[in-house]
C-alpha cells in the first residue's frame, strides 16, 4: 500500500484542476502565459500565469503592456 492509497484518494484526486489567474474566474485554464520581471528576476527565470480562453487575451494583453511577456504555451488536454 502507498501513501496515496493511505490517504483515501487517487492521484486524479490529488492533483487539482488548473484553473485561470484571473481574479475571481474558476474556469479551466488552457493558456500557459510564461513572463519575468527583468528589473527583479533573471532572464531564464520564467513565472507562469495559467488562463481560460474568455481571460488570455486579457492577460497576455497586460503582460505585453509590461514588456514582462515571454511567450505563451497551449496546455495539453
Amino acid at each position: 500500500m502507498n501513501l496515496v492509497d493511505m490517504l483515501g484518494s487517487s492521484p486524479a484526486e490529488a492533483t487539482p484542476e488548473a484553473i485561470c489567474a484571473r481574479r475571481g474566474c474558476r474556469q479551466a485554464a488552457v493558456v500557459r502565459l510564461l513572463w519575468n520581471n527583468p528589473r527583479i528576476h533573471t532572464p531564464e527565470r520564467r513565472k507562469v500565469w495559467l488562463a481560460c480562453p474568455e481571460h488570455a487575451p486579457w492577460l497576455s494583453a497586460y503582460l505585453s503592456e509590461r514588456e514582462l511577456l515571454r511567450s505563451t504555451e497551449e496546455m495539453a488536454p
